[in-house]
């Protein structure tokens, strides 16, 4: 059985903790993979790699960082596919997802090919008699990346191009359950002729991730994954003095006014919430219908969610997957039990599929809720799984009051022809990310992911601008070239004049 073990200082590094992961294939249900679990030393041999990789690289030129970048992006693009193959194998979705999600990291790749033209930094000149003052941003040394399992290519890109762009070097522990794209992307950039020691990986679990948010050399802690977890991320990076971006859960809402195109709401309704098995952070998982347009809308939803064709992410005929595990999939088919039970009308159920030829693999149809009570666990957890709720409102301002009750506050979106509802929407829901007529409103790489509430902790959103000054400290230069009749003595404090 093949052995995913750590990338340290340019190389792979086996193993010695003698603790492993299983690594399954989703559709076929068999471990075909084990992943080796890093010891406390290794996690420490990864951070002095970086460590000693950051005396040059941090002061290398913004040119040599670049030509890297580029490189790099050449790389992908033609290892696009390859990268896309191993997160269906590992992951479950279906191919056409996974390079979409490779795609949408390599925008932040091509941000990062700009990144001189982001460091770029102020001056203001003769701010007092021969006195000038310049802002500049400098990189923080070693900071560490903890990825979530549903995009393990994409929310890496997020991290360690821009980070690295800014002079950073870095350590990232992926997902132990679909660990390969990530090591592969650390092979690519070797390739392209990144130092060694400026991109680490250390596989593993919570002895990875504890010592490299104890660790006294790194200096910034990114994060993706669930709300108890972020938390957790914050309290214990806070603790040891680091900065700490730790984007978490999400509930996202998709409010339907009457005076919607309900064909193109359902249609968007069913890729939003459906797409990548409902595995994504930005799945629209609550449909919120206005006045008299739900029985219609319910309807088309259902109609489109019976002829999904489900199956595995290596048949081009598929359009959904399976699951990253048996235990999360049985789990999110629970919510459709529990659904029925607390008084949700369950419209569509796909807890009893199966597909031919793949009995043992993770998978489960897609299910639709009607008229969920928001008592419901349905509707107060995060489902992450293929399991859209309805709730109905009278009126928008019902309808808005509902949304922004959420604890979460990730994505959200309206649809509706009217102009005025809609830019009301955008600026009175309490979300950080709005869509119009736009039902997963990720952002594009040259704006920053991040939502609000119980969706973020910590100051910063996700690459764009926000990215970047996460991965770099200011410092203000405050420069005199004094004639000599500048001397003598004044204690008062300094003026400008």
């Amino acid at each position: 059985m093949k052995t995913i073990n750590h990338w340290i200082g340019g190389k792979p590094v086996e193993g010695t903790s003698g603790r492993f992961g299983p690594v399954f294939n989703p559709a076929t249900g068999a471990q075909e993979k084990q992943i080796a679990f890093a010891t406390v030393d290794e996690v420490d041999a990864a951070v002095a790699h970086a460590k000693a990789a950051f005396e040059s690289w941090g002061t290398a030129s913004l040119a040599k960082r670049t030509a890297f970048l580029f490189k790099y992006r050449e790389l992908l693009d033609a290892h696009r596919d390859e990268i896309a193959a191993l997160i269906t194998a590992e992951h479950g979705k279906v191919h056409s997802d996974a390079l979409g999600e490779v795609a949408r990291g390599m925008e932040i790749v091509e941000l990062a090919c700009a990144i001189p033209e982001k460091l770029k930094g102020e001056l203001s000149t003769q701010v007092s008699t021969r006195v000038d003052v310049a802002s500049i941003r400098q990189p923080l040394g070693v900071v560490a990346g903890i990825t979530p399992f549903n995009f393990p290519a994409m929310v890496p890109m997020w991290m360690f191009p821009l980070a690295i762009a800014c002079g950073n070097t870095f350590v990232l522990k992926p997902s132990e359950k679909d660990p390969s794209a990530s090591y592969l992307l650390a092979e690519l950039a070797s390739q392209a002729g990144l130092p060694d020691g400026v991109l680490n990986i250390v596989q593993g679990d919570k002895v990875a991730v504890d010592r490299l948010l104890e660790h006294p050399d790194v200096a910034a802690v990114s994060f993706v994954g669930s709300t108890p977890i972020a938390k957790y991320i914050q309290l214990k990076a806070v603790e040891h003095g680091k900065r700490v971006q730790a984007l978490g859960g999400a509930k996202n809402h998709m409010l339907v006014l009457p005076d919607a195109d309900l064909d193109f709401a359902a249609d968007q309704a069913i890729n939003a919430a459906y797409g990548s098995a409902g595995e994504r952070c930005m799945a629209v998982s609550v449909v919120v219908a206005v006045g008299d347009t739900g029985d219609e809308l319910v309807g088309k939803i259902a109609e489109r969610a019976k002829g999904l064709k489900i199956g595995p992410g290596t048949d081009p005929s598929s359009e959904m997957g399976p699951l990253i595990t048996r235990e999360h999939r049985d789990k999110v088919a629970s919510y459709v039990t529990s659904a029925a039970e607390q008084g949700a009308e369950v419209v569509v159920d796909g807890t009893g599929l199966r597909v031919e030829d793949h009995e043992d693999g993770f998978f489960l149809g897609v299910s639709l809720l009607d008229r969920v009570p928001v008592t419901a666990d349905a509707y107060r957890d995060e489902i992450f799984g293929p399991v859209l709720c309805v709730v109905r409102a009278d009126t928008y301002d019902d309808a808005i009051k509902l949304i922004n009750s959420s604890r979460w506050g990730n994505g959200t979106a309206i649809f509706t022809r009217d102009g005025g509802a809609a830019r009301r929407f955008q600026l009175e829901v309490q979300a950080g990310m709005v869509g119009v007529n736009v039902p997963i409103p990720v952002p594009v790489g040259y704006h920053s992911f991040g939502g609000w509430k119980d969706s973020l902790f910590g100051d910063h959103h996700i690459y764009g601008n926000d990215g970047i000054a996460f991965y770099t400290q200011g410092k203000v230069i405050t420069t005199r070239w004094p004639d000599p009749s500048d001397g003598g003595i004044n204690l008062g404090f300094p003026s400008h004049s």
